[in-house]
This record gives structure tokens, sequence and C-alpha cells, in this order.
């Protein structure tokens, strides 16, 4: 998982589109946008076939007027599933949100796996254990990735910058680059989703 970067001029929020009247589809759709059909949590591409949900993070906001745009995130539904509800919540306190600034100091990236930066920072283990960032078959999907991401890279006779630059521009790759902390930081290249504009 990275860091969630919430924008400043979401459609969202100049929108003023609320989840508790009725809007969940047309947030559904701006949060995909904003994402770049990325699943928030565990960086995996949503494709037209997978279910994804506007996931509400703190789900003790739900429905009430604090609920809002800094508390949705759109995943891939099994993830909502199985992050639970209000008991599980209250289990995993305190917690780092999603949006923190320190977050991706605090929960590193390596080998294929999110390790504690620091083993008592319990808001970072409460958040890695929350929503299941240590899980070992996604631990292995991603390692299982990157290997194959590597093996074409190296027959493509590009740097690793210019590969990902080409395959994010192609309407026939744009979808096969996904788990972006793990490409970002296997392959020390900047995923540019601008490139997705002009395609």
């Amino acid at each position: 998982m990275r860091r969630i970067e919430k924008k400043s001029d979401s459609l969202i929020v100049q929108e003023n589109l609320s989840y508790r009247e009725g809007n969940g589809k047309q947030i559904a759709k701006l949060l995909r946008a904003e994402q770049n059909s990325i699943c928030a949590y565990t960086e995996e591409y949503l494709g037209r076939a997978d279910k994804a949900d506007v996931e509400h993070f703190n789900p003790t906001l739900k429905n009430t007027d604090q609920d809002g745009y800094q508390n949705w995130f759109l995943v891939k539904a099994q993830w909502n599933t199985e992050k639970g509800h209000t008991a599980r919540w209250l289990k995993y306190q305190p917690i780092l949100h999603p949006t923190s600034e320190d977050l991706q100091e605090r929960i590193v990236y390596s080998n294929g796996q999110y390790i504690l930066s620091n083993e008592d920072d319990i808001e970072a283990k409460n958040l890695r254990s929350y929503l299941k960032l240590d899980d070992e078959q996604l631990d292995k999907a991603r390692i299982y990735y990157i290997q194959r991401l590597k093996d074409d890279l190296a027959l493509s006779g590009l740097t690793g910058q210019e590969f990902i630059d080409w395959r994010l521009a192609s309407p026939v790759y744009k979808s096969t680059i996904y788990y972006i902390r793990a490409v970002e930081e296997e392959l020390n290249v900047k995923v540019n989703f601008d490139l997705l504009e002009h395609t």
C-alpha cells in the first residue's frame, strides 16, 4: 500500500456529493478515476468485471454528517468484506490513516512485503493488520507480478522508466501496471498516471 493522496480539487468535494443521500455510484465512479482504477488497499487493478465498493475507512462514520471524502476509498469488494465493520474497527485502535503524510516511512515496502519501520508503532501495526497488508497470498501475488515485470523489462531493451511510461501510454498495456508502490521501489521509477490522459 502507498499513501493515498486526496485531491484538493476533487469533483466529489466540488459537487458536495453525499453517500448518505444516494450518490454512491457517482462517488465510486469519481474515486475510480482519481485512483486510476487501482484498489486503494491492495493496489490491484480494478477491471470492469471486478466488483468494487466505496469503502468507509472508519465504519462508525458511515451515514453520519462526519462521513465524507477523506473517509472514502474505492477498494475490491472482497477486501471491503474482510476488513469488517465496527467491532473489528474498534479492535484496531489507535490506527494510522491511509492519507497520513508519513505512512510510507512507518510502513516500509521490502521484497514484496510491508514491514514496520518501528515494531512499537501501534498505529502503523494496527493499519497493517486492519487492512490485511500482511496477507501472505497478496504478498506472493505482488512478488510474482514484480518478477514478471522485471522479466518483461529485461526483454524490452528499455530503461525502467521508459518501459513503465510506454506501458502506461499504451491502451493495450496500461491496465498491466498496478502494485504501484512495489513497481516504483523495485524498479526505481515513477509511475506517471498523467500519461493515461493522452491515450
